[in-house]
């Protein structure tokens, strides 16, 4: 098998389809190409692939449905695609677990950095444990930093995506410590962010309805007021 990196682009309009497809393979990575949510799932029914570059906007069912789908069973790379500039899709598919939103028509060689940087973090997440492990307890609660996997009180296995686990790692490791939005943003992607951007607001309430025991009262990820977030690491 290739080791080259498996894209899957999804795209109903041949010639973006086409084009982005074109400029990835010149790049060196193996490409797959899908017009619609029936075709994406044919190949990623096969089981290789690294990123999926999912257009909202699809002829049968929608880029948001395709990913919620995605999100039940993979924690596969997603970086939803749009023609539209605002901001109510983005935040939607940031809170439906998307890794990263681009919106049409975008810079190439934005889109291979982010890329990279995405396929960087899915290689980790898939990458041999060592055997000395880090581990981060709180609230009865198990954070593996190497294994990337958080465990309850039961030992059941909670999923998290990359970015809910940057973030949960970054504030489990400054526990006590306010951290500012900007502070947190550079634990995520280590890209540049808009100053409006609502990524960590957006992780911060998928993490606490998946750790607190009341998600509308945090006790563990506590919100000061005009500042940002500490992580207190009791309940």
């Amino acid at each position: 098998m290739s080791n080259k990196s498996h894209i899957l682009v999804v795209d109903d309009d041949l010639t973006s389809r086409v084009a982005l497809s074109g400029y990835f393979e010149t790049e060196g990575y193996h490409v797959s190409e899908a017009e619609d949510g029936a075709q994406m799932r044919a190949v990623f029914a096969v089981g290789n692939v690294d990123l999926i570059m999912l257009d909202i906007r699809l002829p049968d069912d929608d880029g948001l449905t395709l990913l919620k789908e995605v999100r039940k069973h993979s924690d596969v790379g997603v970086i939803m695609v749009t023609g539209r500039t605002d901001d109510v899709d983005r935040i939607v598919a940031l809170e439906m677990e998307a890794d990263d939103y681009v919106m049409k028509p975008f810079n190439p060689r934005e889109l291979l950095a982010r890329s990279k940087n995405l396929l960087r973090r899915v290689k980790a997440g898939r990458a041999h444990v060592p055997a000395d492990v880090r581990v981060r307890n709180f609230a009865g609660w198990q954070l593996d930093l190497d294994k990337r996997r958080l465990l309850s009180a039961a030992q059941e296995d909670v999923r998290l995506t990359r970015g809910e686990f940057e973030l949960l790692a970054a504030l489990c490791e400054n526990t006590g410590r306010v951290l500012t939005r900007d502070n947190l943003l550079d634990y995520l992607n280590h890209r540049e962010w808009d100053p409006s951007d609502r990524t960590v607001d957006v992780l911060i309430g998928r993490l606490r309805r998946k750790i607190e025991v009341n998600p509308k009262d945090p006790s563990l990820i506590v919100t000061v007021h005009g500042v940002g977030y500490v992580f207190t690491g009791t309940d």
